[in-house]
């Protein structure tokens, strides 16, 4: 990963060293409370009566004295949490996303924000890929809510991998943040020797046709279309954007400058999300062709993941089609 200052390391997409096998972000999240409650007694946790879907459990059993289930009471929670930062404890709240920023958001913001309490927010079954739950479960706004927030840091893990360094670097740096997890397997893609940052990207790979910027399930799909692109002699980039909030624009710099497209991919709403974050830096510093892939102003709908990714436009394919295309208007617009 690149550091300030530092010149962007082609490492060429495909050849990173990949890790471990696919698994769920909240799994992954389990573990690392599980870990961090071994070595730290300031560690307490929340949940809104879901701790085996946001696998919570896994602590609650090793330190029930340090977990507290508030029930189906997200407002609660979210009240509890704020009170328990201000004794010293570092407390992670959990629920899904859509009842976490929905329901909570008002007390998110008066309580934690406003206040900039240390209050970190990790939620689970974040968008589409919750899958037979439906579009009362699936949140695709969440981002959006949480960004807007002043003194709020957002972040979305790609893999399992990415995900146990995220949870370790929140308990040590203060202030509100909110970990956007999925409920469905995503494939290991972050190299062994990947530390996270908060507000640093990871480029695999640089192109010079195309750039595409992605988050969580997405930069698996990114990676995938990159190889596609890269048989029919078309360069894209992929770039793992963890962080929504604060934005790496190092990178984004570079990476607008290098190419001719820049292309957004995440499972969330155009509107609001990583998508809108980069469009609204790049438009004001580096004018550049740019496309969003996401859930394009609808809600989602019960099926199996595999089949929503596909429905909504969230493929592999899908990202290889849009750089096509974007690339063929801008040659015809050029001429």
């Amino acid at each position: 990963m690149t550091h300030r200052g530092e010149r962007v390391k082609d490492t060429g997409v495909g050849q990173q060293s990949i890790i471990g096998k696919a698994m769920a972000t909240r799994d992954a999240y389990g573990e690392a409370l599980l870990e961090l409650g071994k070595k730290r007694n300031d560690i307490v946790v929340l949940d809104a009566d879901l701790s085996g879907s946001t696998k919570t459990g896994k602590f609650a059993k090793a330190f029930p004295d340090r977990f507290y289930n508030i029930g189906i009471a997200e407002q609660d929670m979210i009240g509890t949490a704020s009170g328990l930062s201000l004794t010293g404890k570092i407390p992670f709240a959990s629920t899904f996303a859509v009842f976490e920023t929905g329901r909570a958001w008002e007390q998110i913001r008066q309580m934690v924000c406003y206040s900039n309490l240390n209050v970190k927010l990790v939620a689970s079954h974040g968008g589409i890929t919750v899958g037979e739950d439906g579009a009362s479960h699936q949140s695709t706004e969440d981002i959006a809510l949480m960004r807007v927030l002043p003194n709020m840091t957002v972040i979305v893990p790609s893999d399992g991998y990415e995900t146990m360094q995220v949870i370790k670097t929140i308990a040590d740096v203060y202030g509100p943040v909110y970990v956007r997890l999925g409920r469905a397997k995503v494939p290991a893609v972050m190299p062994a020797e990947y530390e996270f940052k908060i507000g640093k990207a990871y480029p695999f790979h640089i192109g010079k046709d195309a750039n595409i910027i992605a988050m969580g399930i997405m930069v698996s799909m990114a990676i995938e279309a990159a190889k596609i692109l890269k048989d029919e002699d078309i360069d894209a980039g992929v770039i793992n954007m963890p962080t929504v909030k604060p934005l790496d624009i190092e990178i984004l710099l570079h990476a607008a400058r290098s190419c001719r497209l820049v292309v957004t991919a995440e499972e969330h709403s155009i509107i609001g999300g990583l998508g809108s974050a980069v469009s609204e830096f790049l438009a004001e510093n580096v004018p550049v062709q740019m496309r969003r892939i996401g859930i394009k102003d609808s809600f989602g709908c019960s099926g199996k993941p595999e089949e929503l990714l596909k429905l909504y436009g969230l493929t592999a394919d899908d990202i290889v089609k849009t750089v096509k295309e974007a690339l063929k208007k801008w040659t015809y617009d050029t001429l």
